[in-house]
């Protein structure tokens, strides 16, 4: 696995790597409070990316593209943001990062949907 492929793979194991600590974190001190932000890093950070991941290794032709770049931008972004804003939303200290990640990760599947539907192979 290379090139962009490789980078959302890294990027998802990144996150449920930083997912696991939290949830023992979470476990150990019978506080779980924040686990809506954790479901969300695992979910968005480890699953969705490796799917991405996995999407882009399985078509070169699409990975290659400018597109897959700015997927990778926005898809990272979008769980970056997401997932502090979720803890401030469940702690009462504003919505607007939580709101924003949102928006970025909702980009990020329109913008897979798009890769998907423009890379159809044709049998």
């Amino acid at each position: 696995m290379k090139g962009i492929a490789f980078l959302f793979f890294l990027v998802a194991a990144l996150c449920v790597t930083i997912g696991m600590a939290w949830g023992i974190q979470m476990s150990a001190s019978g506080n779980h409070t924040l686990s809506a932000a954790h479901a969300h890093l695992n979910l968005i950070g480890w699953v969705t990316m490796g799917l991405f991941g996995v999407y882009y290794h399985v078509v070169p032709d699409a990975a290659g593209k400018m597109l897959a770049k700015v997927h990778f931008g926005v898809a990272v972004a979008g769980v970056v943001i997401i997932t502090p804003g979720i803890v401030q939303a469940v702690t009462e200290r504003g919505e607007t990062l939580a709101k924003v990640g949102s928006l970025l990760t909702l980009v990020s599947m329109l913008i897979f949907l798009f890769t998907v539907v423009t890379n159809r192979v044709k049998a």
